[in-house]
């Protein structure tokens, strides 16, 4: 039936209490108890092989007292149902879970581009994408869409901000367009000598700029118009 603590069943061999093994233990299966957790113990580290009929290590996992490395393929950890919730290999990672939180104090950092087709802030709270040193980028081959549902929108550069279409038009759809911050002239000047000029308005909607005078110097049928 055995000896001390080993134990030979039908299910197998059974150790009872701790157990060490001064060489190599070959089994198809180790289990613990139905009342315990298995526990794996080492002065240094603890590691565990697989191996190919050659002999060759495929895959590699070692616990040390400051380190958990992996070595393989690929590295996969799924839920109870057997859905992926994080997948690691040579070319991408892949995370499976329905939200993704980072709760760093400075969020996350990316070093190339983002790949995404929404970017929401939390319930209740701003979305603030901001380029302290550098440009700010978002390139879409068709459209961009900014939307803020109970609040405002704000641009903020310290240089300049261009809105540029190369094959399309700029609309901008508001019940009122304000620009507060344009000169105005003197009243009985002459707006050629002041250096102003004067916004006009397209039937269409293009807007182009005329030297001031002292009346209006917009022109319905501007060449710019047509």
């Amino acid at each position: 039936t055995g000896m001390g603590h080993l134990r030979v069943t039908k299910e197998g061999l059974r150790l009872e209490g701790e157990s060490e093994f001064l060489f190599p233990l070959y089994a198809k299966e180790i289990h613990s108890r139905v009342d315990s957790s298995l526990l794996l113990q080492s002065t240094h580290n603890v590691t565990v092989n697989a191996r190919n009929s050659n002999g060759e290590v495929t895959g590699r996992l070692n616990v040390g007292p400051k380190m958990v490395e992996f070595h393989g393929q690929q590295f996969q950890i799924n839920s109870k149902d057997g859905k992926p919730l994080f997948t690691v290999d040579e070319n991408e990672v892949v995370i499976g879970t329905d939200k993704l939180r980072v709760t760093g104090p400075e969020g996350a950092l990316f070093e190339h581009s983002v790949e995404t087709p929404l970017v929401k802030a939390e319930a209740f709270k701003q979305l603030r994408l901001e380029s302290p040193t550098r440009s700010l980028s978002m390139d879409a081959p068709r459209g961009i869409n900014i939307k803020a549902q109970a609040g405002n929108i704000e641009a903020l550069s310290q240089m300049d901000i261009k809105l540029h279409s190369s094959d399309g038009v700029l609309l901008l759809d508001a019940e009122t367009v304000r620009l507060p911050k344009l000169p105005e002239g003197t009243r009985g000047g002459s707006g050629i000598s002041q250096g102003l000029y004067e916004i006009c308005v397209c039937p269409d909607g293009k807007l182009y700029l005329s030297v001031a005078g002292v009346g209006s110097t917009c022109q319905e049928y501007s060449r710019v118009c047509q």
